[in-house]
């Protein structure tokens, strides 16, 4: 889920006390048409600018989706982007800080984040890899993003059980088998029999399909790759041109690393027209899983990412029902997304 056009970036390191910490509460779903939030939004804004030089010189520009709003806020300095996010995925505001704190110079350096409200404001970071290809089509730019990222998964590992604690959801192959069963109960979110949804013979052949998928878990978790932090949406509109920082982290989870290849890998073929097992998406692949072999070897990576693929459709599916836990009616338009992941989980992979 893409959640802005040109989205923050580049800034200096945030000031100690930028960030608002967590006080674990819960916060109430936010109706962010209502006069007295966007108030109150809008006074946060201007503080956090305020503290740091800056000055709003006009209105900002909304942008709505059901799982976040996106405003981008002209200053004396250029525009800064304020976003808040739904209750699905207010944890990503939490997972920016800390991600800026573990990984510097990989993601955008927040000016301030929220937590508990799920609200974060960050400085322009110019065009992403999208706009350059518009201009210049060439995927052997992701043979130096991949390792980029690659880094930032490996720096974040040790820290995976931080990032629970912010509330990033836990997706790891151990925990996965349990939530697909929970969501094939999810009648609603699959819309079985409806347009759109999931067949009544696809959704029992998912249940069929249950020990094979634990069985698939329980292998890539035997490779003893760490769980580490899993963007879940990693394409060329999420990934700056400049300087190759990665943002909208609303999808993420704690996860298997590898299971970033399944969006990246399709995008790319998407994107440049590639067929499934090109030789460009293997090496795309290969670039990504080269920082592991100084631990692994070369075959077993490919193993792994072979099922990490498989395996992060699941992944995927809850990242769309989570963002479209919300009353606005716009969910509607995207609900499809949910069970038309899990029926992808037997179509062929692209390598």
């Amino acid at each position: 889920m893409t959640d802005a056009p040109t989205q923050p970036a580049d800034a200096p390191t945030s000031p100690p006390d930028a960030a608002t910490p967590s006080t674990g509460a819960p916060t109430p779903p936010a109706d962010w048409a209502d006069p007295g939030w966007q108030a109150s939004a809008r006074d946060w804004v201007a503080g956090q600018l305020d503290r740091a030089g800056r000055r709003i010189t006009g209105p900002v520009e909304p942008r709505v989706r059901p799982w976040s709003l996106v405003w981008r806020v002209p200053t004396d300095a250029g525009p800064y982007w304020f976003k808040a996010n739904n209750a699905g995925t207010r944890f990503e505001a939490g997972l920016l800080g800390a991600l800026a704190r573990i990984a510097p110079g990989q993601v955008p350096d927040p000016v301030a984040v929220d937590a508990d409200r799920g609200w974060s404001l960050l400085p322009d970071g110019g065009e992403t890899l999208r706009d350059a290809f518009a201009r210049h089509r060439d995927p052997a730019v992701w043979e130096h993003v991949l390792p980029r990222y690659a880094a930032l998964q490996r720096a974040a590992a040790p820290r995976a059980g931080e990032l629970l604690a912010l509330g990033v959801p836990d997706h790891r192959p151990g925990a996965l088998p349990a939530l697909l069963a929970g969501l094939l109960d999810d009648p609603d979110a699959l819309l079985v029999g409806a347009a759109g949804g999931l067949t009544t013979e696809t959704s029992a052949r998912l249940r069929a399909f249950l020990p094979e998928y634990a069985e698939r878990c329980r292998r890539l978790a035997a490779f003893g790759v760490p769980d580490s932090v899993q963007h879940d949406d990693l394409h060329d509109g999420n990934v700056f041109a400049a300087d190759h920082r990665f943002f909208d982290w609303g999808d993420a989870s704690v996860a298997h690393p590898f299971g970033t290849l399944l969006v990246t890998l399709n995008s790319v073929a998407h994107s440049f027209e590639l067929p499934d097992g090109d030789p460009v998406l293997v090496r795309l692949r290969d670039a990504y899983l080269e920082p592991w072999t100084d631990r692994h070897d070369r075959a077993d990576l490919r193993e792994a990412a072979g099922l990490a693929v498989t395996v992060t459709k699941v992944s995927r599916a809850l990242s769309w029902r989570r963002a479209l836990s919300t009353p606005d009616p716009a969910r509607a338009e995207y609900a499809e997304a949910v069970p038309g992941w899990l029926a992808e989980l037997f179509e062929p992979d692209r390598l």
